[in-house]
């Protein structure tokens, strides 16, 4: 007997289902989408357990007749492709016919549609792939399609599912892009205990941008509207005598670009405030992610992002979007114009919507200090009409655009010097290299966590390790004599051992940040009460990740409770923190938690909270200090478990050692 079969049918959806849906959100998509296709205005979606336990999305579309009903649930039955040459031009969101099959296989399904028109309406009920129950019943026109108990009967798929606060803040992020995708369109998302986000339809994106993120956002974003046309396929025109008989010229496409992208001054930790849309489809792409970073080259800090909501609208043939299961990725047909396309209208409107910044001067005063900038000479340049002009841009090499990077993070960070090492001048030595302080560090974050340093002032890169340099002794720090300031921000101190320089605003991080911790772990935290709460908005993603870390919060000082569905009231404070440095603290936090799969582990949620904390209420640099309080700082740093960095991995102390000194000037 052979030893190959044909799968049942059953098998072949939970195959088909673990490509489609891997978690509630993946559903919710699904769903979401035939409810955009079938021309809804009104989508409303409740959760419990995170999708586990219940989806269900109730639409007012075109509804489906009971044959049509029927056939929904069969394997690649579709309304939206008649066929092969369809694919070549796909306008809906859904197209394939395998998003109910695939999620009436691995969960309980019941669906209630009429047609408008239609006398009655059709109720269904599905489990595990079994039609259980097809009957006439009573409904409005549309759609209402719930799902209970995901992978209920593949335990092995449920098992990799996350905490259910974890799974709701995906789909409260997913109902949240494609609300931000179809202003003119109404959605609401309800959990178990309150509304998420309710978004009454608007008539311009910028309305729906103040519902979603509020008016202090919405000022800070700059519109972008741009078009070019298209060669079509970008190929040259065939010679004639390579011509086929029915060949004709192609027509140019065209490629537009609307939506909103930040101002320099507006920093995000995280990717997840940059929304990108390809003919209203929400999308995960790498060369549009590249494009973005590129825009923001040397105007943001490698470790910050900005707030885009980028809409890229071009016809469907010039962008294929079978090519990844759950439709998350696209395949652009001239890539390279759209990545330079991306990046040079984000790029204008940053510089010339606004007056440039210093260091852009400093740029076009003194080119022979940057790399080279020089206009993209493949593909041509776009025609941005009257409001765009040629952006000068850095080149990687022939105008194509730079190589996506393997990582996430940019390859570079700011601009560097180019050309040879400057050597020194005639009779001048160069001190040593100074010796890093170098200890354990079992609490830095950016070992732990991967955290950027947010809020630190200054960071010394590309140090020789300091067990090759030779590591000074740290007890040294208690024998420490303040000298003075560096322009108000480090402190220059001396003992036996040689002269070293410390960065103010981290030392006081590393004090304050081992003390909350202390203070924590004996509940004894000192706090601040307010003498009127400070309200603050947030994002509906960002008000689950608050309900699951409300009560870490609470137990390193803080007293905050909700305020309506979208705010949240801080009543009391831990001590030293006040005005924008709190509400930036709490944002900052909510904001690092972002990541769900970071937001489960509690003893990374309470060493980022305390590393907040600490760097908020740290003193800042460009602060005079006096010499008492300078000697109380290195006092306490002394006595710290870890004074060698700060809670995300930035050094504190460097030190030249009086041996180098010595032979600097050739006294040894």
């Amino acid at each position: 007997m052979g030893r190959i079969h044909i799968l049942s049918d059953q098998v072949a959806n939970q195959i088909a289902a673990g490509e489609v849906v891997d978690r509630p959100a993946s559903v919710v998509k699904e769903l979401l989408e035939n409810s955009l296709d079938a021309g809804a205005t009104r989508m409303v979606i409740a959760v419990e357990g995170g999708g586990r336990k219940l989806i269900r999305i109730a639409d007012d579309g075109s509804g489906m007749v009971r044959d049509d009903a029927l056939l929904a649930f069969e394997r690649h039955a579709t309304s939206k492709l008649r066929s092969s040459d369809d694919l070549l031009s796909i306008a809906t969101l859904g197209f394939r016919g395998e998003a109910l099959p695939s999620i009436a296989s691995i969960a309980r399904v019941e669906m209630v549609t009429r047609a408008a028109g239609e006398t009655s309406g059709t109720r269904m009920e599905i489990a595990g792939g079994k039609l259980l129950l097809c009957e006439d019943a009573g409904a409005p026109a549309g759609t209402t399609l719930t799902v209970r108990d995901l992978f209920f009967n593949t335990p092995a798929r449920r098992k990799f599912l996350k905490s259910e606060t974890t799974e709701l803040a995906h789909v409260t992020a997913l109902v949240t892009h494609y609300a931000l995708a179809h202003p003119d369109k109404h959605f609401e998302l309800h959990s178990a205990t309150h509304a998420l986000l309710v978004a009454p339809p608007v008539r311009q994106a910028a309305e729906r941008i103040f519902q979603i993120f509020g008016q202090d956002t919405l000022d800070q974003l700059l519109p972008l509207a741009a078009e070019i046309e298209l060669e079509r396929a970008g190929l040259p025109e065939p010679p004639p005598w390579r011509r086929p008989a029915d060949y004709q010229a192609a027509e140019p496409g065209w490629l537009r670009i609307v939506g909103f992208t930040s101002k320099p001054e507006l920093e995000k930790l995280n990717r997840n405030s940059i929304y990108c849309f390809v003919n209203r489809r929400l999308v995960r792409d790498r060369l549009l992610m590249h494009a973005v970073s590129e825009a923001y080259r040397n105007i943001l800090p490698p470790t910050s992002f900005p707030v885009v909501l980028l809409f890229v609208e071009m016809p469907p043939e010039e962008v294929d979007v079978n090519v990844h299961p759950a439709k998350t990725e696209v395949r652009f047909r001239q890539a390279a114009w759209v990545h330079d396309f991306v990046r040079d209208t984000i790029r204008n409107k940053l510089t010339l919507g606004r007056p440039a910044a210093g260091f852009l001067q400093a740029l076009t005063a003194h080119p022979s200090a940057t790399p080279a900038l020089v206009l993209p000479s493949s593909p041509p340049s776009p025609n941005f009409g009257p409001d765009f002009a040629p952006w000068e841009t850095p080149s990687s090499g022939g105008g194509s655009p730079s190589p996506l990077p393997d990582r996430e993070q940019p390859e570079e960070d700011g601009f560097r010097l180019s050309g040879p090492p400057v050597a020194p001048s005639p009779g001048v030595l160069p001190f040593a290299a100074p010796a890093i302080v170098a200890g354990a560090q079992q609490g830095s974050l950016a070992a732990a966590n991967g955290a950027r340093a947010s809020g630190c002032s200054s960071a010394l890169a590309d140090e020789p390790d300091a067990e090759a340099a030779g590591s000074p002794s740290l007890h040294g720090l208690a024998s420490l004599r303040p000298l003075g300031q560096l322009r108000e921000s480090f402190i220059l101190a001396v003992n036996q051992e040689g002269l070293w320089i410390i960065d103010q605003h981290v030392a006081h991080e590393r004090v304050l940040f081992e003390r909350v911790l202390r203070q924590r772990q004996a509940q004894q935290v000192e706090r601040q009460r307010l003498l009127m709460p400070m309200l603050i908005d947030l994002l509906p993603a960002q008000m689950v990740t608050f309900a699951a870390i409300a009560r870490e919060l609470e137990a390193n000082g803080f007293e905050v409770e909700p305020f309506g569905p979208r705010t949240i009231a801080i009543k009391a404070a831990p001590a030293g923190l006040e005005g924008p440095a709190l509400e930036r603290m709490v944002v900052e936090v909510l904001e690092q938690a972002g990541s769900p799969e970071q937001a489960e582990n509690l003893e990374a949620a309470r060493t980022r909270i305390a590393a907040s904390i600490a760097c908020h209420a740290a003193i800042k640099v460009n602060t005079p200090l006096d010499p008492a309080r300078m000697e109380w700082l290195l006092a306490e740093l002394a006595r710290t478990e870890h004074p060698t960095s700060c809670p995300h991995g930035r050094p504190i102390v460097l030190r030249y050692a009086w041996k180098d000194i010595q032979r600097a000037f050739h006294r040894i």
